[in-house]
């Protein structure tokens, strides 16, 4: 390569190296050579055909090349033309123009599409929720915790999920000194427990407030030298203490929004103050809008009433204030932040930020710097998958919204913590756990929601008449022997026993059953309050007398003997906001 060609390769932008993998449809980083490399093979020819040169060596390879289609092709490709001149087979006009056809150079909107995949996953995690974009050359950025039983071990592309994110107030980082507590342990400042549909047509975003107040659990947590060491639990306490106090990690936090919510989340996402900084600067700023002027002397922020484009210190001092807001208090700063995250959504989105692959790649690095997660989603590869069906919710359909609280009762008349809403939280819950839309969206597809209703339907057996074997796959120990007594002394349920454990856990209750035993399943699951989903037409099994029964096997969704599990059909009217509207914060 002469000194004009070089100076070309040292200028290379970062995005140009992004290129299509034709095996895998996605785009991949090809660095460029250190050093000259052997020329790029001519157009691709069968291999069965006279004259096809010799094989390709291991490092002869183009981009989106891989073993296993090079393999594919019979591991041989063309000569260079000068060989086929020389003894080769002879080139053909065709083959000839083929040759000087110009490739077409990809656009840079195309290339940067593997940079935006987890656009919206990024900004649902700004802030407290900080985000992460999955970029392949920088896999060594992410910090891992083990938090152990507390999160899945993997991630399922076709299933719904709860992420936990998590924003802490620990001080690291440059220019991180002056806020408040600076020794902080990194106590869970702000929190999101973000549930994706299985149908990834919604999302919903629950603020979990840090002066809630909760009973963390005893915690099993991993030591520096990998035994484990059990952290009791407190009761009547804020919810921010779950991390950070006596140790805790993330997991801790992950078992007390279970103990408070019901809804287990399957993994967690963490970043601290200087995450604020460095992403919506990489970004290039994030438009909010103020309906009054705002001076606040303990967060720093002084800005006139109007629209204003911030980032940086003046980002940080955005989403921390809280005196400028409502009643000052942590509520109204948790309404302001959503906006925050709204707005940051939808700068995310925007062309000037998907066109400008330096943009995206200052993101990438602030992000990927920024994030520590659970081992079960540390890989790279899972990352993105999580970012690309992330990416699949429409902005309209993901909804913000807090958990619904009271002023606590034992604070007397200054009031400095709240306590769960005993009426409306439940009905936020239970929503969310059974996969239930805030927003107007088509769940699923008429034909799939008509043959669940359809098992529902039809005659029913006599109890006595049911006979069923119980498994706890995944219900909380004793669910199995609870129901048993349930549906035998108050149900009538007399042919029924415990099965013991299912072979593996199961997120949602099912009950399998043969094509003659319809009557009876469509029974039981009037009697247990079974939706048409949990029933599997599939085969009996035999019982202990060796008589076919149906398998009624209890998952993480179980509530309890006689509680019913059906869904509800809409969610419940209360105070949200959704990631596409434009609002001042006041």
């Amino acid at each position: 390569m002469d000194a004009q060609g070089r100076g070309r390769a040292d200028n290379i932008d970062p995005a140009d190296q992004w290129v299509l993998n034709p095996n895998t449809g996605e785009y991949e980083l090809r660095l460029g050579p250190s050093a000259p490399q052997s020329p790029v093979p001519g157009p691709r020819r069968p291999a069965s055909r006279a004259g096809s040169g010799a094989p390709r060596s291991r490092n002869d390879s183009s981009p989106g090349d891989t073993r296993e289609s090079r393999q594919g092709r019979g591991g041989v490709v063309p000569p260079p033309r000068s060989g086929r001149r020389r003894g080769g087979e002879p080139e053909t006009p065709q083959g000839r123009r083929a040759a000087r056809r110009p490739v077409k150079k990809k656009s840079k909107a195309k290339k940067v599409l593997a940079w935006t995949a987890g656009g919206t996953a990024f900004v649902l995690v700004a802030i407290g929720t900080a985000g992460y974009l999955y970029l392949k050359h920088l896999e060594g950025n992410v910090t891992t915790t083990d938090v152990g039983s507390a999160a899945k071990n993997g991630f399922s592309k076709d299933d719904a999920f709860n992420i936990l994110i998590i924003g802490t107030d620990k001080r690291t980082g440059k220019g991180n000194t002056g806020y408040g507590d600076t020794g902080s342990v990194g106590h869970a400042d702000t929190n999101i427990l973000l549930h994706v549909s299985k149908d990834r047509t919604n999302a919903t975003a629950l603020s979990i407030p840090r002066d809630l107040v909760v009973n963390v659990p005893d915690c099993p947590t991993k030591e520096a030298d990998g035994t484990e060491k059990v952290i009791p639990g407190t009761e009547n306490v804020r919810f921010n203490t779950s991390l950070g106090q006596d140790g805790r990690d993330p997991g801790c936090t992950m078992r007390t929004v279970k103990e408070v919510t019901g809804i287990q989340p399957d993994h967690f996402m963490m970043v601290d103050f200087n995450a604020v900084k460095t992403l919506t600067t990489a970004v290039g700023g994030v438009d909010v809008c103020l309906a009054h002027a705002v001076n606040d002397k303990q967060s720093h922020l002084d800005l006139p009433a109007g629209k204003h484009k911030i980032e940086g210190e003046q980002a940080l001092a955005f989403v921390r204030t809280r005196h400028s807001w409502g009643n000052q208090g942590d509520l109204d700063r948790i309404k302001v932040q959503q906006q925050f995250m709204a707005s940051l959504m939808r700068k995310m989105s925007s062309s000037d930020t998907l066109t400008s692959p330096s943009k995206l790649i200052d993101l990438a690095e602030a992000a990927t710097k920024a994030l520590t997660v659970d081992k079960g989603i540390g890989s790279v590869g899972t990352l993105k998958d999580i970012a690309l069906e992330l990416k699949k919710v429409p902005t309209k359909n993901i909804t913000f919204l807090t958990v619904p609280v009271k002023d606590n009762p034992a604070d007397g008349v200054v009031h400095k913590t709240v306590i769960v809403d005993p009426a409306l939280a439940p009905q936020v819950f239970d929503a969310i756990d059974n996969d239930v839309s805030f927003t107007e969206v088509k769940k699923k597809q008429k034909a799939e929601k008509d043959a669940e209703a359809a098992r529902l339907k039809g005659s029913r057996s006599a109890p006595s008449e049911v006979r069923v074997r119980i498994l706890n796959g995944g219900a909380v120990a004793g669910s199995a022997q609870e129901t048993l007594g349930w549906l035998q002394n108050q149900e009538g349920v007399l042919k029924s026993e415990n099965a013991g454990n299912a072979p593996a856990e199961l997120d949602k209750t099912t009950l399998e059953y043969a094509p003659d035993q319809a009557a009876q399943a469509r029974e039981l699951a009037q009697l247990m309050g079974l939706p048409g989903s949990a029933l599997k037409p599939g085969k009996s099994v035999t019982n202990s007398q060796g008589l076919p029964a149906m398998t009624l096997t209890l998952g993480k969704d179980f509530k309890g003997a006689g509680v019913s599990l059906t869904a509800p059909k809409k969610a419940p009217d209360v105070d949200k906001s959704t990631a596409d509207k434009v609002k001042c914060a006041s």
